[in-house]
């Protein structure tokens, strides 16, 4: 039996990591990108290939999209070298950096970063990607909590993954022709070294999240790992055009 590849942008920390192992456990292969850290995602590729699943790591800076078709091509190089296919069965819309700033006094040049990085990123790494894409194949883009409630700071960050969760909906409606489902997960917030490690290493940040939380506690990596690993499982095909949110029931 012919198995699965995910390709997941940002898979060297974090999330896209924790993502990476979950699916590898269920027998899916990686293709992952990263940013800078080569080591950091070389590490991630062996740790893949101890639970038995074979992966490559490639550099892509989601904010060049001039970058993106040499990219698709390597993509497809890969598939057929490594893999042995000529397609891919997920992708997982991941990489992302924070921004903290009022709406009064963010920059226009922290906006235009916001857009490349999440929201023009995802548009059109995706378009370039989807003749790579297998038919009924999955395309998971990763939003936030707070599209759903409202933070002091994130007006620029939050506004593109509310944008990304319009697009989520026009892509399940457009590609669902080739049996394609396309969801959006959105995390709460999450112990990670996303916008410098608030939420990990601030004691009172983590506590009023957790005090602000159903599950009482502050969302760790693997919680995000294992919604996306269920959220691409045989069985949820039928899934799409949604947004789903992970966050321990934060804000209820």
């Amino acid at each position: 039996m012919t198995r699965k590849i995910a390709l997941i942008t940002g898979a060297s920390r974090g999330l896209g990591k924790s993502a990476a192992l979950h699916l590898a456990a269920q027998g899916v292969d990686i293709i992952g990108t990263y940013h800078s850290k080569a080591d950091e995602a070389q590490a991630v590729a062996a740790e893949v290939e101890k639970l038995g699943g074979r992966a490559a790591m490639l550099k892509l800076d989601v904010s060049q999209s001039s970058t993106f078709a040499a990219f698709t091509a390597e993509v497809g190089a890969l598939l057929k070298k490594v893999f042995a296919q000529d397609h891919f069965d997920f992708l997982i819309n991941n990489a992302g950096i924070g921004a903290h700033a009022s709406f009064a006094d963010t920059r226009e040049e922290q906006f235009d970063q916001m857009v490349a990085i999440h929201l023009k990123g995802p548009f059109f790494l995706t378009q370039k990607l989807l003749p790579l894409i297998a038919d009924g194949g999955r395309i998971l883009n990763i939003s936030s909590g707070l599209t759903r409630f409202s933070l002091p700071g994130y007006a620029a960050y939050a506004s593109m993954k509310g944008a990304v969760e319009v697009l989520t909906r026009y892509q399940a409606k457009e590609l669902g022709a080739r049996g394609i489902s396309v969801n959006t997960l959105a995390p709460g917030a999450i112990a990670t070294d996303f916008s410098g490690g608030a939420v990990r290493d601030n004691p009172d940040l983590n506590a009023m999240v957790a005090n602000n939380t159903a599950l009482g506690r502050a969302g760790l990596p693997d919680d995000i790992g294992g919604a996306i690993s269920t959220l691409l499982a045989d069985g949820s095909n039928w899934i799409t055009g949604q947004r789903v949110e992970a966050s321990g029931g934060m804000f209820l």
